[in-house]
């Protein structure tokens, strides 16, 4: 007899992201492959070459557009500068 496997206490939060999210990636990533995806608003903004800097802008774009995605992580040394000085 095959008995039902039980999990280890966690439960799967579904998805991470949206459709809308992963259409907004989509579009990013084809941008960049034609060479029409900048990095800057205006003037000069290069061009991106990197997929890894494709998919964070495409992500960017989701989160403007109210778009279910989780935020951005923060780094540690921003944290570490703002302490107060004890005096």
């Amino acid at each position: 007899m095959a008995t039902k496997k039980k999990s280890s206490g966690k439960k799967s939060g579904g998805r991470k992201y949206g459709k809308a999210a992963s259409t907004s990636v989509k579009s990013a990533m084809h941008r960049e492959k034609r060479g029409t995806l900048s990095s800057g608003k205006g003037g000069k903004g290069g061009k991106v070459k990197n997929p890894k800097q494709a998919i964070a802008i495409g992500l960017s774009e989701a989160r403007k557009k109210g778009a279910k995605v989780p935020p951005k992580k923060s780094s540690s040394k921003k944290k570490s500068s703002s302490r107060k000085k004890s005096s």
